[in-house]
């Protein structure tokens, strides 16, 4: 732990300031990937939040490719940035999780019905939600669950695009190289993810 402490007072970027503590868990150094879940665990809540509308999911999630990232991080060659290989876990793992999810939802969709029931209802998640003044914040979680539904209702192309452009503020390079895919599809899903998120808030909403 005290190399740590020390490379800290060192002026370096924070692209090589990742990569000392990925050096040092690499070596066996579990304090060091403690502090690179630290920097990047909110980040990774809130896409998995916003790709899933359920936080107990989400949290699953990250739990889950933080297990992943901790097994395989002996194989991170350093050739990408070391947050870009492990948002692209958590949106892997997010998708895994969105077809068990619609798995389930199909069979109970199915019991539902022989059984006369009907669900609803969707979770919004107040560690992920911004928060307002006391007068607005009942106003605020009702718009946040409709735009949840919305964003829920998208297909997972467009959505994680539209999570990690329109919500997380990823440039289009970064988008690009965490979802491995060229420039220009990148910005042709985000425009038909917008368009249809659009679409859908009309319905829900009213008027924009």
């Amino acid at each position: 732990m005290s190399n740590i402490i020390e490379n800290k007072k060192q002026p370096i970027s924070a692209t090589d300031d990742d990569m000392q503590y990925v050096v040092l868990c690499q070596k066996g150094d579990t304090d060091a990937f403690a502090v690179l879940v630290e920097r990047h665990q909110k980040k990774m809540l809130n896409i998995a939040y916003r790709m899933t509308g359920d936080y107990d999911d989400a949290c699953d999630v990250v739990q889950e490719a933080f297990l992943a990232a901790f097994r395989a991080i002996k194989k991170f060659k350093g050739e990408s940035l070391f947050s870009t290989w492990l948002y692209r876990i958590v949106i892997n793992y997010t998708k895994n999780r969105l077809k068990q999810k619609q798995s389930y939802k199909r069979h109970e969709q199915i019991s539902n019905e022989e059984a006369g029931e009907v669900n609803s209802g969707y979770a919004s998640c107040p560690a992920c939600a911004d928060e307002g003044s006391p007068d607005n914040q009942l106003i605020q979680r009702e718009r946040q669950v409709k735009v949840n539904h919305c964003i829920s209702g998208l297909d997972d192309e467009y959505r994680e695009v539209l999570v990690l452009r329109d919500i997380q503020g990823f440039s289009y390079e970064e988008i690009r190289d965490v979802l491995q895919i060229p420039e220009g599809t990148v910005k042709s899903r985000l425009s038909r993810a917008r368009n249809a998120l659009k679409d859908c808030l009309i319905k829900v909403v009213g008027d924009l």
